[in-house]
């Protein structure tokens, strides 16, 4: 696993042969930052890693400039992985949180300027995750929900789709938060 680009451009690290987890691959993971680049402006960005497995996403938005990321990941070894990663790195602005995604979600008080969703593709509540992120309200005005999914699902008739990117095998759906899909009041409207 590496970072594609930003301050730790290069840096490896090698993922143990026991780990369930699969990173994105370089190619889906570089094309879809690529993509995203014309939607957020990372610099300073707060932003929140579902499922985060390796830790790939979250490292490679802290290399990118993001000024916080929150990364939760429930499997032990993939947040002991993670942890050893960032104390290479010698940074502490990543928060880790072992824990389960949908507790998380519903108990969230933060907002985010990006969220990163990579669940496993046989999760039976796949589906459900992008609305439960928009109930909650965990994306700012603008924020992007980049969801990683599997080939058979479809999530184009969701009010807030903004897109769907195939990489090989690797299927991204992005989400728009905005004032007017969620029923929230611009300054504007009042």
């Amino acid at each position: 696993m590496r970072i594609i680009t930003g301050k730790y451009k290069g840096r490896h690290f090698d993922i143990p042969r026991s780990f369930k987890a699969r990173p994105t691959t370089d190619f889906a993971k570089e094309n879809i930052f690529n993509v995203l680049n014309g939607y957020i402006d990372f610099d300073g960005a707060m932003a929140l890693d579902l499922f985060a497995g390796t830790g790939s996403i979250s490292l490679e938005l802290l290399s990118r400039g993001c000024s916080q990321v929150i990364s939760v990941e429930a499997d032990r070894d993939h947040c002991a992985f993670i942890r050893q990663c960032l104390q290479k790195l010698g940074t502490d602005d990543v928060t880790l949180i072992r824990g389960d995604v949908f507790r998380f979600v519903r108990s969230c008080r933060q907002q985010f300027d990006l969220i990163f969703a990579d669940p496993p593709y046989a999760l039976e509540q796949l589906e459900s995750i992008p609305s439960l992120i928009f109930e909650h309200g965990l994306l700012k005005e603008d924020g992007i929900l980049v969801f990683e999914h599997g080939k058979r699902n479809d999530f184009s008739a969701d009010p807030h789709f903004v897109e769907h990117r195939a990489y090989g095998s690797v299927n991204f759906s992005l989400f728009r938060a905005s004032a007017q899909t969620d029923g929230q009041t611009t300054p504007t409207d009042v």
